[in-house]
């Protein structure tokens, strides 16, 4: 039903942006038509797929990174009282920070390459994952913990046994949220400074006032988003069913 609902939507949005392009009149290079973006697409596929796994290649291993680096951040700040009082300030006051003022500066240091593109990713998706995860360890059953001190269970074994185990559909949360936000990291840094990816691919289609493949590029990184998600909700389905 839910892809149905999903199907449905899309036809409808279509619907809706094919009625305003009618209705308004307006020129191509300011809104094209579905039908031309499709027809656009379609001729420029190589052009858009060569770009598609630049990006998706940035967004894996960001994911990947920042997700491992949040997972672990996660577990020292719930194991260690001395580790929040340091290090929570500083993950709160960088997301005080815009990303666009990070991208040039990450461009600066690692240069035009894959690396600053995967640095603003990993940025964009830690701390989603590890707030979450750690809201998580945080927030075990009372019950729980008073029978393992009751058994004399030591912090250890107490957070790798039942804090962990019972925070695993938080951390399923966190990563389905970095899944959706990994890409918009990785366009941010193409839009910085890039030769290659979906991001450099709409900067360039823009300033050549070439705005049905602007649409194409862009509906592609839409549909990858979406792509994403569903596989990394797939995949972390199990740590739903997993919690003590």
């Amino acid at each position: 039903m839910k892809y149905l609902s999903a199907l449905a939507a899309a036809a409808f949005a279509l619907l809706l942006w094919q009625a305003i392009v009618t209705l308004t009149g307006l020129p191509k290079f300011i809104l094209p038509s579905p039908a031309l973006v499709a027809e656009t697409w379609w001729q420029n596929r190589a052009l858009i797929a060569e770009h598609t796994w630049a990006t998706a290649l940035e967004v894996l291993i960001g994911l990947i990174i920042g997700a491992g680096l949040g997972v672990v951040t996660a577990i020292q700040l719930a194991a260690s009282r001395t580790t929040r009082l340091l290090v929570q300030p500083l993950l709160v006051f960088t997301q005080a920070l815009p990303v666009f003022a990070l991208a040039p500066i990450l461009t600066l240091w690692l240069g035009y390459g894959l690396w600053s593109k995967v640095a603003m990713a990993v940025l964009i998706i830690y701390f989603p994952v590890t707030s979450a995860f750690f809201d998580g360890l945080m927030r075990t059953p009372q019950g729980y913990l008073d029978l393992a001190r009751t058994m004399q269970a030591s912090p250890a074994r107490i957070l790798w046994h039942i804090r962990v185990p019972a925070a695993l559909p938080a951390l399923a949360s966190g990563l389905r949220l970095a899944a959706v936000y990994a890409p918009i990291g990785a366009v941010i840094g193409e839009w910085v400074g890039a030769s290659r990816g979906l991001g450099y691919l709409m900067l360039m289609a823009n300033g050549r006032a070439k705005t049905d493949l602007m649409f194409a590029a862009m509906l592609t990184l839409g549909v990858f988003s979406i792509l994403l998600h569903l596989v990394v909700a797939y995949l972390t389905r199990n740590l739903d069913k997993d919690s003590c």
